[in-house]
């Protein structure tokens, strides 16, 4: 038989489970008849009629029945030979054990029935193991699903007759797929005649033999083992990390194919017994599962907390609540339970973990002592790390709050009110989430604040803050926090970076915007012109040599800060130079007093907040040029 046969049909999606039906007896078998018994002549003929096909396949025998396969050989006699086993153990309940030749007919019936056992152990066995490699977690289909048992097939019985195939069946499924229900019909013909015969015993150690050591085997070559708090914490995170993504990798294969499939061929092969089915998958499949849902555990228990260790810990939760009605439907029989006490053990501690680190990470910002501002009032490390730590938690939304929807926030270091802009009610577990990550937001932003305030200049400080803010908000509006924080929340955040900005410009360059009358055509003398025009000169130089340090890397805020700054100055300036310009007299008095035309104030303004960070010049090419017409405060 193909070896490929099983495995199409018990790992696969459209695989449906068997109902056990049983053969019309066919005429040469009689039905018993508990007033009037068995006639002589039928006892003979059953006995006669057993020996002689017994003796054909009798294992102890030189021929080649003892080296061939009674299943593989012909179907129509493998079913005779159940067949005359069942007609043989039906007529042996009324034949008396202590009267002369009644009593011999029972002995020869016993030894019989020994030998047809003995045949059929073999053929159990042998399709066992003919189809053990199917069966293997590593060449099965990773799309089986488990299915009721009692479905399946539901329209095919199993027709017993010499010559009737599975032509019915095989006008509904593939051909691989008939040799694999032929395989698990010929395994649960078997199991039914030995165990109504008393022969479970016999029938279910080979079964499990065989059965645990594919089990075993495949739970090996996954990777999974059981491992000690104390050796994850002797182990290099980089070394646990891939332990991780093995587990990860043998949860799927293990869920869709090791153990649905033995669960699949064990309730169909003990369909006749719910108590050897259940003793069978238990003992089979218990061992390898409870180790594959420990590991979690032992990860969480372990002491070792690199920032990157609670996205693994929110992956192997993911992975056990994903499954669990899997996992409560596989394992479901009470011999099992400790399975699912396990898969629950792991989950809870999985939880208490990430708690934990959530804590850390909230203490990590609160806790960070770097006093300096970073050059030019560009990003924060801090920023950038902790939102892209936020971003990959809200691509785990549904998982946290299954985690954070019952715990409760710490009254600990809150936020000062200034900065609760748009305070998240909790009224939901996804309201819980989205408070959560709302106050850890706070927390960085007070940090931030707290920075600032050691910038000696005011104006920069403004501008760190706003490029700081700027950053978390798009990366909100980028990521999945947006959908957790609100539009309302980005909303009110934005006007805050708009605030700090116009706070920056009003700081930066008042001084620029004071040396300009508030009506730049107004008349006035030229000794008024000229001291306007050099007061112009000294305050735009100044704040220019001030300023072009000053970084804002993100694009839009960038574009904005300078179009408010180019409305505020370069439109007035022009009015300004336009009317009074002829007041300067010739071309020697205009290059004393008029250092900047307007076209220059753009050009040295498109200058700023592009300087690399680091480099301390600007990185635009124009700037060379422009520059001519200033004076370094260092020359000046």
């Amino acid at each position: 038989m193909p070896r490929k046969g099983m495995r199409s049909l018990c790992f696969s999606p459209e695989t449906p489970s068997f109902r056990r039906s049983v053969s019309p007896p066919s005429t040469a078998s009689l039905s018993i008849n508990h007033r009037r018994g068995f006639s002589e002549l039928t006892v003979e003929q059953t006995i006669a009629a057993a020996a002689a096909l017994f003796a054909k396949w009798d294992i102890e025998r030189p021929s080649y029945a003892r080296v061939t396969s009674l299943f593989n050989e012909s179907k129509g006699e493998a079913v005779n030979f159940i067949r005359s086993v069942n007609d043989l153990h039906k007529i042996m309940h009324f034949l008396p054990s202590d009267q002369g030749s009644g009593s011999e007919k029972l002995s020869q019936a016993q030894r019989l029935l020994q030998i047809a056992m003995k045949r059929l152990q073999k053929e159990f066995y042998q399709i066992l193991s003919m189809n053990r490699a199917h069966l293997d977690p590593e060449s099965v289909s990773t799309r089986s699903s488990r299915t009721s048992t009692q479905s399946s097939f539901s329209d095919y019985d199993y027709d017993a007759s010499p010559d009737s195939g599975i032509g019915a069946v095989g006008d509904s499924i593939s051909e691989v797929k008939e040799v694999s229900f032929m395989a698990m019909s010929d395994l649960k013909l078997i199991a039914d005649c030995m165990i109504s015969c008393g022969y479970a015993k016999e029938c279910v150690q080979i079964y499990n033999s065989i059965r645990k050591s594919i089990i075993d085997e495949g739970i090996y070559k996954l990777g999974i083992e059981k491992l000690r708090s104390s050796q994850i914490n002797k182990m290099e995170w980089d070394v646990l990390n891939l332990k991780i993504k093995d587990w990860l990798e043998a949860m799927k294969i293990s869920m869709r194919t090791l153990f649905t499939g033995e669960r699949i061929l064990c309730d169909f092969v003990f369909s006749s017994s719910d108590s050897i089915r259940e003793s069978c998958f238990s003992e089979i499949t218990k061992e390898g599962a409870v180790a594959l849902f420990g590991f979690p555990e032992v990860v969480a228990k372990g002491k070792k907390s690199p920032p990157g260790k609670i996205f693994r810990l929110l992956s192997m939760y993911a992975a056990i609540s994903e499954n669990w009605q899997e996992i409560e439907t596989i394992f479901s029989f009470e011999s099992t339970s400790a399975v699912r006490s396990q898969a629950l053990n792991s989950l809870t501690r999985l939880s208490e973990a990430m708690r934990s680190l959530l804590s850390d990470f909230e203490s990590t910002i609160q806790k960070d002592s770097s006093k300096s501002i970073v050059p030019g009032g560009g990003l924060h490390p801090l920023t950038v790390y902790s939102m892209k730590y936020l971003t990959f938690l809200a691509d785990y939304s549904n998982i946290l709050t299954d985690i954070i929807s019952n715990w409760p926030t710490s009254a600990k270091s809150s936020p000062p009110k200034s900065y609760l802009y748009s305070p998240v009610s909790i009224g939901s577990p996804a309201s819980a989430v989205s408070a959560r990550i709302s106050r850890l937001i706070l927390v960085l932003l007070c940090k931030l604040d707290s920075k600032a305030k050691h910038c000696k200049d005011v104006a920069a400080s403004n501008l760190f803050f706003a490029n700081n803010l700027q950053h978390v908000i798009c990366t909100v509006h980028k990521s999945n926090l947006r959908y957790l924080l609100g539009e309302e929340w980005i909303a009110n955040h934005q006007a805050k970076v708009n605030q700090f900005a116009e706070n920056y410009e009003r700081l930066a360059f008042g001084n620029v915007f004071a040396s300009l009358p508030k009506n730049p055509t107004a008349p006035m003398t030229t000794a008024e012109a000229k001291e306007c025009f050099r007061k112009f000169n000294v305050s735009f130089e100044a704040a220019y040599w001030k300023q072009i340090s000053c970084v804002v890397p993100d694009s839009r805020l960038r574009d904005q800060i300078k179009a408010s700054i180019g409305r505020k100055l370069v439109a007035v300036y022009r009015k300004f130079f336009d009317c009074h310009i002829s007041k300067i007299g010739d071309e020697k008095s205009v290059t004393l007093f008029i250092r900047f035309f307007p076209e220059d104030v753009g050009n040295y303004l498109s200058d700023l907040f592009i300087r690399t960070v680091g480099s301390g010049s600007s990185s635009s090419s124009s700037s060379k040029s422009h520059r001519r017409h200033l004076q370094s405060p260092s020359k000046a």
